[in-house]
């Protein structure tokens, strides 16, 4: 094994990954197969050859909340279940469904799995089963689509497993590959599991400062120094010295854009005028980099662009993602509203901090009184009327707690999104580094 473990591009390949000595397009120390240019001394053969394939016996509602044993089912989540059918080492996969050629689990352990789920096990003495994991997690998804004319896979026939053909490094090669790559999906657990946490962190804070339950010390005592107390209002129990307020109160202006015809893309056209997605704005964030490109004989048609500060909402969409909202940090005379959104504006007058407004919008309680006012005949579309919206009834504590409140979570934002990018960063690593290493490209031992 090289030293640290680092890969190396073998020198038989040049910049562009082919050697042209010769006239030859297949490097030196490699040959061509039906899975494409490998190591010579790499084997190619079907997974049928290499394991066994089963389904299993069980269906969903055998699951158990609090069970001893993992329980594959056809789902990313892993269900809990007191049986075990299998105990050892084992790749598995959803036979159908909505995540079929998307699903996979490895497992080295006691398990159960749903009678729609299979198991790939008892792996052939030339085969690392993590190997095998990662081989087949990244590939089979492709070649399922391959075999149908459909922009979906409805199922999976236990042939289309068994007659893949994937590559067979030596063992010991298989084995380096499969630990540096499972440190890599180690280190991205990890950021995955951090993240969550800082994000539950986060909703903790909004429940307590939002409401009032928790104040910061500086605005938690009367002049006299004792703590001030709670009042009752139609929303219930409030800060004594906060008040209730119409969000129309607030509100300067609620513009819409138009629908303009676009392509997937930002900066497709030399006009560099773009139209945000409705899906920009979700889970309480805003993202300037969900657009599409304005095509330029509808340019004219485009109004309203983004305004720095203001507060970004989705008044027309399914019901999960109708009236979410989204703060706008960034001006943009390029981006433009489609219909669909609406970009408020609140009144310049000192009373209200747009930041923690759109914490306070995007806060489940009050997020949730949006979406309940949104009408709308289609089971699959719902729509916020303008004055229902405005109407809505809001706490509003002083400006500078406001600001106060806002500068904390937006800060506990700023880390989760530095971790996020981490995260990205690291998943674009482990993809560079399967390209490498899968295809022998670059080498560890």
């Amino acid at each position: 094994m090289k030293d640290d473990h680092v890969a190396e591009v073998s020198p038989a390949y040049l910049t562009d990954g082919h050697s042209r000595e010769n006239g030859n397009p297949v490097p030196v120390g490699y040959k061509q197969t039906e899975v494409g240019i490998v190591p010579e001394d790499w084997d190619v053969d079907s997974i049928g050859n290499l394991l066994s394939i089963t389904t299993g016996k069980k269906n969903t509602q055998d699951r158990v909340d609090d069970g001893i044993h993992p329980f594959f089912v056809r789902s990313q989540s892993v269900e809990r279940i007191n049986s075990y059918s299998y105990d050892g080492e084992g790749v598995l996969t959803a036979g159908d469904g909505v995540g079929t050629g998307k699903i996979f689990h490895y497992i080295n352990g006691k398990f159960d799995f749903h009678q729609r789920v299979y198991l790939m096990y008892n792996f052939d003495d030339r085969l690392n089963g993590y190997f095998f994991y990662i081989f087949f997690s990244n590939h089979f998804y492709d070649r399922i689509m391959s075999m149908t004319a459909k922009s979906s896979v409805d199922s999976v026939r236990r042939e289309m497993i068994a007659d893949m053909v994937m590559v067979v490094p030596p063992k010991i090669e298989q084995t380096a590959i499969a630990n540096a790559l499972s440190d890599i999906d180690a280190l991205i657990s990890e950021l995955e599991n951090l993240i969550a946490k800082k994000q539950s962190i986060k909703t903790a804070t909004m429940q307590q400062l939002l409401t009032g339950r928790t104040r910061l010390p500086q605005f938690a005592l009367r002049g006299d120094g004792s703590p001030k107390g709670f009042k009752q209002s139609e929303l219930g129990e409030i800060p004594e010295d906060w008040r209730l307020t119409e969000l129309d109160s607030l509100v300067s202006s609620v513009e819409a854009g138009v629908s303009v015809n676009s392509v997937e893309g930002k900066d497709i056209f030399p006009s560099g005028r773009n139209v945000l997605k409705t899906s920009c704005v979700n889970n309480g964030y805003f993202d300037g980099t969900e657009v599409k490109s304005i095509i330029p004989n509808d340019l004219r048609r485009a109004k309203c662009s983004l305004v720095k500060g203001s507060i970004i909402v989705s008044r027309m969409n399914t019901p999960a993602l109708v009236g979410e909202v989204g703060y706008v940090s960034e001006s943009s005379s390029t981006t433009f509203l489609p219909d669909r959104l609406w970009q408020m504006i609140l009144r310049d007058n000192g009373s209200v901090s747009s930041r923690w407004l759109a914490y306070l919008l995007s806060f489940p309680e009050i997020s949730r009184r949006i979406k309940e006012s949104a009408t709308g005949t289609s089971g699959s579309m719902k729509n916020i009327s303008k004055s229902e919206f405005l109407s809505l009834v809001l706490p509003l504590p002083g400006q500078k707690e406001q600001t106060a409140i806002a500068i904390i979570l937006s800060d506990m934002d700023d880390e989760v999104q530095l971790l996020e990018q981490r995260l990205n960063k690291t998943r674009q690593i482990k993809q560079g580094m399967m390209q490498e290493l899968l295809t022998g490209r670059a080498r560890l031992i």
